[in-house]
């Protein structure tokens, strides 16, 4: 019996964790990943970023204005494990930066962008876990950040066909 708890808090004390602030690692290592690229990478990945995640981001707000998702702990009538406003779920913010940083990155160098990706996923589990995402609210997320990588991507491959390079 006390192992269960034991072993309980120690879940809960992680995905609190987690929830909480595995998304300052991710900008970390995208920090990381950023500085040790040459000068015009680091041109073109700043770019990126500019384009990905404010597409992103307006995706976001706009969908938020057609779809609600009371969060879980008010549907739920219980207290999540980490404190947060009874607003909105969808979708998740953590998700959707943490996923934008890895879309980007993922133009760059897949593995990095898989780990990344890997660590985003685990945020969403974590964000679930504690009570205060649906998985839809974390599924919409990565949507979105998929739909402003594939605009990025359809900009940049349209300019790149003008000039002839791609």
């Amino acid at each position: 019996m006390k192992r269960t708890i034991v072993k309980g808090m120690i879940i809960n004390g992680v995905a609190i964790f987690i929830a909480q602030y595995l998304y300052l690692f991710v900008l970390l290592l995208a920090i990381v990943f950023f500085l040790l690229q040459p000068w015009t990478i680091k041109k073109s990945m700043a770019i990126c970023g500019a384009i990905i995640a404010p597409i992103a981001f307006l995706i976001s707000r706009i969908s938020s204005y057609f779809y609600y998702d009371p969060r879980p702990f008010v549907v739920g009538h219980f207290v999540p494990l980490i404190a947060h406003a009874a607003d909105n779920g969808f979708p998740s913010d953590h998700v959707l930066l943490t996923g934008a940083v890895a879309m980007i990155i993922w133009f760059y160098d897949k593995k990095w962008s898989v780990a990344l990706w890997i660590l985003a996923l685990l945020i969403g589990w974590a964000r679930i876990y504690v009570g205060v995402h649906h998985a839809a609210d974390i599924a919409g997320s990565i949507a979105m950040v998929i739909a402003a990588s594939l605009i990025y991507g359809s900009i940049f491959r349209h300019r790149n066909a003008i000039k002839g390079t791609g």
